[in-house]
């Protein structure tokens, strides 16, 4: 067991490291992962470690806003384009086009900050059952076990490097009609050094786990139907106050509106004490096929 978790943590790890090819250029240094397309999650965390690399250490970043132009070739490395857009005295700002087969895959815009004090206010965090009181993935893919394919559902179950746990109990392959709202727990399973620089990129690469579903739920649509066209169009985040991914963050996360195929999704992520860190915003392809 402790084999197979080492292993995860190093796979999402790898996905932290990039070969720099030229000044500005980069190209990832891992195999891609995904199901039938490349994860959004990584591409987005990849494009920030590479507008990181050229940003002085003393500014980190505040908020960044991606599109996702194509899907993602899961057998073919990605080439991350930086451009220098500004350098001033408390910003920093770069763009970044992710590439494949010489075509943009994810165009990022993000903006980097010194450390200044300022005024500060943040809504309160939801009272919900602690991380421990929840199902991990794993224990509530074993409960709905016959509802799916068991090839699906141990695909889905399969351990991973990111400890994820919903709040509330639900069937994600036959879910019910409920309200557009769902918050989760989830944390690195693993204990990072006190210096470690990277807690925003592998954030980055989290966000994207379970946002775009928040929208199916009034509709009791599973993201698993094969009817379902489902992608993420867009990515926006806001980093408030530092955290640490090898501790517990709450992602509470609502859909305020679907319309013409899309759904909009947000969510705030706490530290367990209750501090507002992250605000995270996505609009996604939800199309329904004949």
């Amino acid at each position: 067991m402790t084999e197979d978790r080492n292993d995860r943590l190093e796979q999402l790890f790898a996905h932290m490291e990039l070969e720099k090819l030229d000044e500005n250029l980069y190209r990832s240094a891992y195999r891609n992962e995904g199901w039938v397309r490349v994860y959004g999650g990584q591409v987005l965390a990849q494009a920030l470690l590479s507008a990181s690399l050229t940003v002085p250490e003393d500014r980190a970043v505040h908020s960044l806003h991606a599109y996702f132009l194509r899907p993602g070739d899961l057998d073919h490395p990605i080439i991350y384009q930086v451009d220098r857009i500004r350098d001033g005295r408390s910003f920093t700002t770069r763009r970044v086009v992710a590439i494949q087969h010489g075509r943009a895959i994810l165009n990022m815009s993000a903006s980097f900050q010194i450390e200044e004090d300022g005024y500060s206010h943040q809504d309160d965090m939801p009272e919900v059952p602690p991380p421990e009181e929840c199902l991990s993935r794993q224990q509530m893919m074993e409960k709905f076990r016959g509802s799916v394919s068991d090839e699906l559902l141990d695909k889905f179950a399969k351990p991973f490097a990111i400890d994820l746990r919903h709040t509330e109990t639900e069937n994600l392959f036959q879910p019910e009609k409920k309200p557009a709202r769902r918050s989760v727990w989830f944390r690195l399973e693993t204990d990072l050094p006190a210096e470690y620089r990277l807690h925003s990129h592998l954030l980055a690469y989290a966000s994207d786990m379970t946002l775009l579903q928040t929208c199916l739920r009034p509709h009791a649509q599973s993201m698993f139907d094969p009817k379902l066209q489902i992608a993420s169009l867009d990515h926006a985040m806001w980093f408030h106050r530092p955290f640490r991914m090898d501790q517990w963050l709450l992602y509470v996360q609502d859909s305020p509106s679907a319309s013409e195929a899309r759904g909009f999704n947000r969510g705030n992520i706490y530290t367990r004490s209750g501090e507002l860190v992250v605000s995270v915003a996505q609009e996604g392809l939800i199309r329904v096929r004949d």
